[in-house]
């Protein structure tokens, strides 16, 4: 299904939109490459489709189950929760600060998370797609801990590659048991892991396997998904088996059956249980809402808002989970649906929309070095956000951020488009634009008469809206922030040409206050095409030319309850319902306008050299 059109004011209601944000691991900060692959490009989508008058539901939340979970939490000498609970506040604020515009984002530890994946797994537990069967658990020598998956690594039986590890290939993209590894070593301390027989409860994949085939045959025919994503998707059925959905693990949630729900060393797998935070933290927000049951809107198939078509729904994440993003949690929604070989029917959630689109950006390298966070190969978000502007770093990552291919973060590269970009283009035209108005008038002019040139620009700059936003809603952000940043080029030309500083004495006024009114209403339409990428800077902007400077609204950190008697915890969350239309808006004339301060903050070359002494001085503190 291909992304509507926008409709004029007063056309039909739009289908809602559900932006389904991968859940950060709480295992510690976010850095610069996570959010890169998940935090702008959704924010910049979801932005988009609100102004285009969908009806958006953005959640997320901080993902605080697992062995890593415990690692963490013991060399760091406090308990699990309370790593989860610094963790979570801080990747929280750092969200917020980075402007991603959550209706809820919050964590999987509350009761209302509980809940939801319990009842999921009920659900496909009696429709029968768990199968419960002995299989061989990876256990610590040293610790005696299970040891997931994602943390054993060993040559790939299957083709022969090393660096595989015990959940799945990356270079062959067959799933994997870590048991099947050749030579497997735990990626934390090296040691061989010990293999012990074990029950668990397994997916039975292979009964849904015809369903998940169908499905991604038609998200293919759709030519909505990117290619290297949905030929992943494809690959991964060739060699679909069961695959355990517990684990040998004291932190997580427990099992909903008897024999095991008080089982202390069994737990739900950590990715059976986030996945499901998608409809978790949809149905949380509904509850705080005081309408418990509008989650559904975005859910249930048959359930639409306002007489709109069923909801849309788009998960963004890095490529490293698009297995189960593609493969696990649609097959978890089928099951729950009873959807597959072995027929069933749907629990309490009724049945639930598969994902339209699974977004997935590749891998951002930094200096040509993975991130690294033990080797301190890194900067965190947190770091980069206080040292440099914010919609400095959403530019980069929109212009040149890790898309449809790996990308590299260079500092050389980020002074140069923070300065050549940014200032130089786009920063330069407001400032020059709001500095002749105040100089000039004091005010938006009125237009006289447009000449021909005039005309030109202002049907190029609103004929873009169409071209940036087509681009936007097929998830293509580099070409759509590019167009936006020509369309500012070529206003840049307008005002270069026209000269508006040689207009000058009482006979040249009008002409002086046409191609004025001309450069700020170019102006204004550039700012509204750049807002969902730089929503900070389109406050300022807006004020600049004589707005209120809330043109893009922005989130908030808001402290509450558990919903059902847990501990408190902060969530992100916001009131977007006064994002702009994606459109022109007609400037007033005679709006106030005074001398501008500049919006972007130019960067002295000495920061290339500051930050790569930085980088090397921590490295070198681990080497």
């Amino acid at each position: 299904m291909t992304v509507p059109e926008t409709d004029p004011p007063g056309g039909p209601a739009r289908p809602p939109v559900l932006s389904a944000v991968a859940w950060p691991y709480a295992n510690g900060p976010r850095h610069i490459g996570h959010v890169a692959g998940f935090g702008v490009p959704s924010d910049v989508f979801s932005r988009y489709m609100r102004m285009t008058g969908h009806d958006v539901l953005m959640v997320s939340g901080t993902d605080e189950h697992g062995t890593p979970i415990l690692i963490a939490a013991d060399e760091a000498g406090v308990s699990a929760q309370e790593l989860a609970d610094a963790n979570h506040r801080l990747i929280a604020e750092d969200l917020c600060a980075l402007g991603v515009s959550y209706d809820l984002y919050t964590r999987t530890t509350t009761r209302n998370h509980t809940a939801v994946v319990q009842e999921l797994f009920l659900g496909v537990h009696a429709n029968g797609y768990f199968q419960e069967r002995t299989t061989y658990g990876a256990i610590s020598p040293s610790t005696g801990r299970t040891l997931p998956d994602r943390y054993i690594e060993g040559t790939c039986p299957i083709c022969g590659a090393p660096g595989a590890r015990g959940d799945q290939c990356d270079t062959c993209g067959n799933q994997l048991d870590a048991h099947d590894l050749v030579d497997p070593v735990s990626k934390i301390n090296g040691e061989t892991p010990q293999f012990i027989e074990t029950q668990h409860f397994f997916l039975d994949l292979p009964a849904l396997a015809d369903a998940l085939k169908a499905w991604l045959d038609e998200r293919e025919s759709s030519g909505t998904w990117r290619p290297n994503v949905i030929r992943f998707s494809q690959n991964i059925l060739d060699d679909i088996r069961p695959r355990a959905m517990t684990r040998d693990i004291d932190w997580g949630i427990p099992v909903p059956l008897d024999g095991w729900r008080d089982e202390p060393t069994k737990r739900l797998y950590v990715w059976f249980d986030a996945v499901i935070g998608y409809l978790s933290a949809s149905v949380e927000w509904a509850r705080r809402t005081g309408d418990s049951e509008r989650w559904r809107e975005w859910w249930n198939p048959s359930t639409g808002s306002g007489g709109a078509d069923p909801a849309l729904s788009y998960y963004f994440m890095g490529k490293d989970n698009i297995t189960f993003h593609s493969q696990i949690w649609p097959a978890e929604l089928l099951a729950y649906a009873g959807k597959g070989s072995l027929g069933g029917s749907p629990r309490t959630f009724g049945e639930l929309n598969l994902p339209t689109e699974v977004v997935s950006s590749e891998f951002l390298t930094m200096e040509g070095r993975k991130f690294s966070s033990s080797k301190r190969v890194v900067i965190y978000v947190r770091d980069m956000l206080a040292r440099y502007q914010v919609d400095a770093f959403r530019y980069f990552v929109a212009a040149a951020g890790p898309e449809n291919q790996d990308s590299d973060f260079t500092w050389s590269e980020f002074v140069r488009r923070t300065n050549d970009e940014l200032v130089a283009g786009w920063g330069n035209l407001v400032n020059r634009t709001a500095s002749l108005v105040a100089k000039n008038f004091g005010e938006i002019p009125a237009a006289g008469e447009l000449t021909a040139t005039d005309r030109a620009l202002l049907d190029r700059v609103e004929a873009a809206f169409d071209v940036v936003g087509d681009l936007i809603g097929r998830h293509r952000q580099k070409q759509a922030v590019g167009e936006a940043m020509r369309v500012v080029a070529e206003v840049n030309k307008y005002v270069s040409d026209s000269e508006p500083w040689k207009l000058k004495g009482e006979e040249q006024r009008e002409r002086l206050g046409t191609v004025l009114h001309v450069m700020a209403q170019a102006t204004s339409d550039c700012n509204t095409m750049l807002s969902p990428f730089l929503p900070h800077a389109s406050n300022a902007v807006d004020a600049v030319l004589g707005g209120s400077g809330d043109f893009q609204p922005m989130p908030r950190i808001d402290e509450v309850d558990d919903l059902d008697g847990g501990a408190g915890y902060p969530v992100i969350t916001g009131d977007y319902t006064a994002a702009p239309a994606w459109g022109r808006r007609p400037l007033v004339a005679g709006t106030p306008v005074g001398k501008p301060t500049p919006v972007f903050t130019k960067l002295d070359p000495s920061v290339v050299d500051d930050e790569l002494a930085r980088l090397e001085a921590e490295a070198g503190t681990r080497a």
